[in-house]
């Protein structure tokens, strides 16, 4: 089945819609204007009608007027003969004396006489086509009861004139609506214009960015919902380029930070594979260790990372101490921190309340947050490590370093996924992302206060467990 443009959908509903209430309104208006004409040409026919009855009222009343003289007389010199026709009906029913002189037929059926005549005093209409295909209209009123000679009066007009006038309103009318629809067709089709190309032009550059080019930009002047629209894809847009920039600089990274713990595991075993120092068996052993530990960290950040991507990122809680994971934590780095030249302190006070959590994911928090204060630190610098309670009773972890500290314009952005802010520092960029979705299925936050040149400090809270809990 095909589909059915805006434009066809617009032409058939508002279109047709407004073509339907015109016609309807045109059809009122005729039988308006006709009812309004017909009914002034029947009241002025009605009152001449009046006039002469009764003048012939007063001649049947003078016997000194022979009243037959009088309606010959008044019919052949009626003063409106060229507008309309005067006629006098005998008492058999047939027309004797007319204004034109032209007598008609007398086999002419007329149903406004029979009307007048069955209701004596009153008078009978007719409206209708002579055989002449004329239309005319007719009064006759009955004047049996004044004279026994003549049976009524009759005026005939022709409806040529009205039927003109009635004609050219309609004409005028017509004209009118069928301006009002052009005009309606043009700002119409200029407005659906002004929407349909834009989104024809939504629909190209979606069909682009489905392929993964998001090079291309909706170009737009308005201010109205549709340039609301085309700067959110705009913006949209952006993201996805920014998305996948990190994603492939996410890929590079990850590839680099696997192939040089796997180079050096590698050449080193090699290495104590031939070698027999003691000194550089032991050595290599080593590094060996150390760098399975980081591919093992970083394998196991990508599985939390992918496990958070397809939801299946879950937690084993149990009531836990706070304080014995930061500890092992503090204590895995303090060795790290030794080598290279970091002063690290760690503060905390003897009891803290207990949460209801993740131990194993929250070391796994702590260890990220101090091995990045390490990474990011120069030699000779300080990291501190500080827990305690907020004011609102819940748990306040605090992880400080006066290290390369991280740009205003990156601090928004540094825990998206991918995203890296040093580009020179080792990592896969997702380890803040895992914390941070960590620290929120707890209940807690995880923010970051930073200044460039003088440090960071990252802040963790984090709920006790609750009576009801336990």
């Amino acid at each position: 089945m095909g589909k059915k443009s805006i434009t066809k959908r617009w032409l058939l509903n508002n279109m047709g819609i407004v073509l339907m209430i015109m016609m309807v309104l045109e059809m009122i208006l005729i039988y308006v204007v006709q009812d309004y004409y017909y009914n002034s040409a029947k009241q002025y026919l009605t009152s001449k009608l009046n006039a002469v009855t009764s003048v012939l009222s007063l001649y049947a009343d003078d016997s000194s007027v022979n009243f037959s003289s009088e309606v010959r007389n008044m019919v052949e010199n009626f003063s409106e003969k060229d507008k309309m026709e005067l006629m006098a009906i005998n008492s058999k029913g047939k027309i004797s004396l007319t204004s034109s002189g032209f007598s008609p037929d007398a086999a002419v059926f007329m149903s406004d006489y029979e009307e007048a005549m069955k209701a004596d005093g009153k008078y009978g209409y007719y409206v209708g086509k002579q055989d002449n295909g004329e239309r005319i209209m007719a009064v006759t009123y009955s004047i049996s009861s004044i004279n026994s000679e003549y049976s009524a009066v009759r005026v005939v007009v022709s409806l040529a004139e009205v039927d003109s006038a009635v004609t050219g309103f309609i004409v005028i009318f017509t004209a009118t609506c069928i301006g009002i629809l052009l005009l309606l067709a043009f700002t119409g089709f200029y407005f659906i214009g002004s929407i349909v190309k834009p989104v024809q032009q939504i629909s190209e550059i979606a069909a682009k960015f489905a392929k993964g080019d998001f090079s291309v930009r909706i170009k737009h002047d308005s201010d109205d919902e549709i340039g609301d629209l085309c700067t959110a894809i705009n913006h949209m847009a952006d993201e996805l380029s920014n998305a996948d920039a990190m994603k492939n600089e996410f890929i590079s990274s990850v590839s680099h930070e696997l192939r040089t713990p796997l180079t050096a595991i590698r050449g080193w075993a090699e290495t104590i594979r031939t070698e027999r120092d003691p000194v550089i068996f032991r050595k290599g052993i080593r590094v060996i260790s150390n760098e399975t530990e980081r591919l093992s960290q970083m394998v196991e950040e990508l599985l939390d990372f992918s496990r958070m991507q397809s939801g299946h990122f879950t937690l084993q809680q149990s009531p836990m101490d706070v304080l014995a994971e930061l500890g092992e934590a503090a204590l895995i780095y303090a060795e790290r921190a030794k080598i290279e030249d970091i002063t690290m302190t760690y503060e905390e006070p003897e009891m803290l309340p207990v949460v209801y959590g993740d131990k194993n994911r929250i070391r796994q928090v702590f260890i990220n947050i101090i091995d990045n204060a390490i990474k990011y630190s120069n030699k000779g610098g300080t990291v501190k490590i500080v827990a305690g309670t907020a004011s609102n009773g819940d748990i306040l972890v605090t992880v400080e370093d006066n290290g390369c500290g991280i740009r205003k314009s990156d601090l928004p952005k540094i825990k998206t996924k991918f995203y890296k802010a040093n580009h020179t520092k080792k990592g896969s960029g997702i380890g803040l992302a895992v914390a941070d979705e960590i620290i929120e299925m707890h209940g807690g936050t995880l923010t970051l206060e930073s200044e460039e040149g003088k440090g960071t400090k990252v802040i963790i809270t984090i709920p006790p467990q609750k009576p009801e809990d336990k």
